[in-house]
Parts: structure tokens; C-alpha cells; sequence
């Protein structure tokens, strides 16, 4: 890790600045790479196979960098005397799209880069530049809180779920075992309604040997028999739900970082934010959503315990793997 100076973290330091600060300091420690990849956090869906062929391409075609970029088929217009006039068209003669020169986004997703050349140049851009082109669909900068409004709502129609890494799931109950609807009989009898599905998650977790936590603020019969069914952990009638949290964690000898909390609504919150993974169920409130590393794409006692156990054990099951060397 290299921290950012002051004088590096204004609003007009530049990236190049930045990395060339990190550069130096590796230098110094004797650990200078001979590629740089520069990654840029707002950019969050980058996928792993762009960055090794953008490397790839680096090695093999000699380039200097290479810049994550995506086709484009748009008509550009810029202005000239108060009137606009084609960039990449002629105005006079409407062309099709697909006659037009091939034109490429720069999405500032990823930047890879020669070392040395960045150094000595001070610029991202040096020598030969080639583009990796990427799918449009992952060029979405996160700019604006419209732009992290569409990301979310992306998010949820990736097709392949992302692993989450974490050693242990802690779940809130009332909208994330169930769907927060309570059945009350006659008789004053409190039922709800849970999902068979979540069970069989549960159940795989406890095999792979992930320990799972039930923490609710109600103190309900119907909490501990869901708990005494599924046999995990419970812990109920909790005001201050963090440090029964914290106390839990402990026990088990789990880092916070390597922890998964699911919630649903505001009481949540806190529990959420101490922990590495912070994950909502779909139907979440807005406040919960805002805090959530991951949101599901299932809803409350619609399945979000089975979805966040299997996400946990893609990562449980990939890190097993033997990886080529």
C-alpha cells in the first residue's frame, strides 16, 4: 500500500501525478513493475478477461498503451461560429453508420502502460497507443448520482453473479427470511412464511464450513425454530444489534472485512457498514440500498438468503481451484 500525500490529494492533482508518486515509492523499495495498470474505480464493470488481453496486447504488439475503448457508431457534431458542422460526417451528405470511418470511445476504464515510458513521459499517453475494445455495456462511468442509479439497476441484470468472498453470513430475519409480512391468527399466534430454497443455501454453507448467524431485533418464537430447523446461530431481541455483532465476529475468530451482512431496512445499517460485505435483498429500503456493497437480485423470503449463500460459495469453490500456471 502507498499512501497519497496532501499535495496529491486535491482537486487538481492529476492521475499521472498520483501514479508516478506510487512509481517512485516502489522504486525506492526496489519493486518497479514493468507494466503499470492504471484502474480507474469508476468504472465498475471491468471485466477480468478485458485487462489480460489489453496486457496481452501490450507484450505482443509492442505498444506503449493501451486504453480500454469501445466501438462507436454515433454521429458527432461540433460547434463552428454558432453553427454545428460534422466531426466524423459531412453534413452536406448523409451517410450510413456503417460507411462511416470506424470510430472508437475512450471509456476510462483501464489504462495499461510501460513503466518506464510513464515515467519519463509523465503521461498516460506515450509512443504507440492501441485501443482493447470492451463491450459497451461495461464503458458506464460513474459520475453523477444518475450515473450510480443506472449502474444499480445494471447490476441486477448481469446474468453471471459476481463470487462474494466472505467466511461467514450474518442475515437480518423479518425481510430477508421472510418478506416482513406477519400472519397473526385469532388467537394472537404470529406465523410467516419462509423459503424452502434459502434452507438448502444454508444448508450448503454449513457444509463448505461457513458459520451463519441469524440477527433479529424481535424476540419471536418463530426466529428460533427457523434457526433450530436451519442449524445455525441466532441471536434475538437485540436493540443494539452491532455489538452483538462485534461479539459474535470475535468468537469466531472472523475479521470484519471477510464478513457478509444481508439486510433490509434501516437497523441494518450499522451492522452493514462494520462489515467487508455489506449486501441488501432487492427490495430493501433506499437508505440500506445507498450502503450496499451488493444488491440482490431477489427479494426478501424470495430466495435472497439462497442467492447470497450460492454467491458465497462461488467464491468458496474458485478459491479451491488449481489455477494455471
Amino acid at each position: 500500500m502507498v499512501m497519497r500525500p496532501d499535495f496529491l490529494a486535491t482537486d487538481t492533482a492529476s492521475s499521472e501525478d498520483a501514479l508516478i508518486h506510487v512509481l517512485d515509492t516502489l522504486k525506492h523499495r526496489g519493486e518497479t513493475p514493468d507494466i503499470t495498470a492504471f484502474v480507474q474505480c469508476t468504472s465498475p464493470f471491468i471485466r477480468a478477461e478485458d485487462l489480460d488481453s489489453a496486457i496481452t496486447r501490450l507484450r505482443e504488439q509492442s505498444a506503449s498503451t493501451v486504453l480500454s475503448v469501445t466501438h462507436s457508431h454515433r454521429f458527432i457534431w461540433r460547434l463552428e461560429n454558432g453553427t454545428l458542422v460534422g466531426a466524423n460526417h459531412s453534413g452536406l451528405k448523409r451517410q450510413r453508420r456503417q460507411d462511416l470511418e470506424p470510430q472508437y470511445l475512450e471509456t476510462g476504464a483501464f489504462y495499461i502502460m510501460q513503466t518506464q515510458g510513464l515515467i519519463e513521459s509523465r503521461s498516460r499517453f506515450f509512443g504507440k497507443t492501441i485501443g482493447q475494445e470492451v463491450p459497451e455495456w461495461t464503458s458506464l462511468e460513474i459520475d453523477t448520482p444518475t450515473d450510480l442509479d443506472l449502474a444499480r439497476a445494471m447490476a441486477t441484470q448481469i446474468s453471471t453473479p459476481d463470487p462474494i468472498p466472505a467466511r461467514a453470513l450474518i442475515t437480518d430475519f423479518d425481510g430477508v427470511h421472510t418478506d416482513d409480512t406477519a400472519y397473526l391468527s385469532d388467537e394472537g399466534r404470529e406465523t410467516v412464511r419462509v423459503n424452502r430454497s434459502d434452507g438448502m443455501g444454508v444448508a450448503r454453507l454449513r457444509e463448505s464450513g461457513i458459520p451463519v448467524l441469524i440477527l433479529s431485533k424481535e424476540q419471536n418464537k418463530v426466529v428460533s425454530r427457523r434457526a433450530e430447523k436451519l442449524r445455525v446461530d441466532v441471536l434475538q431481541g437485540i436493540d443494539e444489534k452491532l455489538s452483538s455483532l462485534v461479539e459474535w465476529l470475535c468468537e469466531m475468530g472472523i475479521p470484519p472485512g471477510d464478513a457478509a451482512y444481508v439486510g433490509n431496512d434501516i437497523n441494518d445499517i450499522e451492522c452493514m457498514k462494520y462489515v467487508g460485505w455489506p449486501i441488501a435483498v432487492a427490495d430493501a429500503r433506499p437508505e440500506v440500498i445507498e450502503v450496499a456493497r451488493v444488491v440482490l437480485k431477489a427479494k426478501g423470503g424470495r430466495g435472497a438468503v439462497r442467492e447470497a449463500a450460492d454467491r458465497v460459495l462461488l467464491s468458496s469453490v474458485s478459491s479451491d481451484a488449481v489455477l494455471p500456471r
